[in-house]
């Protein structure tokens, strides 16, 4: 029974938007950029926007969008809601990096987007840590200059992370 009530309610939970907004492609100088899924033209011709392809611990790769602000000083870890995939949060996640003056952080789950393996709860927070660990060992941000959001059911990983981070 617990089993079925968890499938039932990831279903629930993790209402993915289909088809998926963009996709990663590789340049020829091998950088990763995203691509409009229905058009195959760039999101943005941005050199600030990293775009990575990572490992989780479970075998998946997830993709993360990395809005770079040249004058911030604190970066902003993005963990969306359901319904939502990076191409349609990449608009938001730039005008918060100006408006705030931040760097941004944001990713989809593993079975999200681009990501691959299934959405579900324990792999949200599998998610959330190698997104962390990118920023502190890839950008060098300490838990002190971090703000955290969670949007929907991106309250639980973000609430799993704060756990873990005393100096928040």
């Amino acid at each position: 029974m617990g089993c079925m009530v968890l499938r039932l309610a990831a279903k629930f939970a993790f209402f993915l938007p289909s088809p998926v907004t963009y996709q990663v492609k590789k340049r020829d100088d091998g950088r990763l950029v995203a691509v409009s899924s229905s058009m195959l033209i760039p999101l943005a011709d941005d050199s600030s926007l990293d775009v990575l392809l990572i490992d989780t611990k479970r075998g998946n790769k997830i993709v993360i969008f990395y809005p770079r602000n040249p004058h911030a000083h604190l970066t902003l870890l993005y963990s969306h809601g359901n319904a939502a995939d990076l191409g349609r949060l990449y608009d938001l996640f730039v005008q918060l990096k100006v408006n705030l003056r931040v760097n941004l952080m944001g990713y989809d789950y593993s079975g999200c987007g681009a990501s691959t393996g299934k959405p579900s709860e324990s792999n949200t927070y599998v998610d959330i840590e190698v997104v962390y660990e990118c920023l502190e060992t890839e950008y060098g941000v300490r838990q002190e200059d971090l703000i955290l959001h969670g949007q929907s059911v991106g309250r639980g990983p973000t609430l799993h992370l704060v756990a873990q981070l005393p100096r928040l």
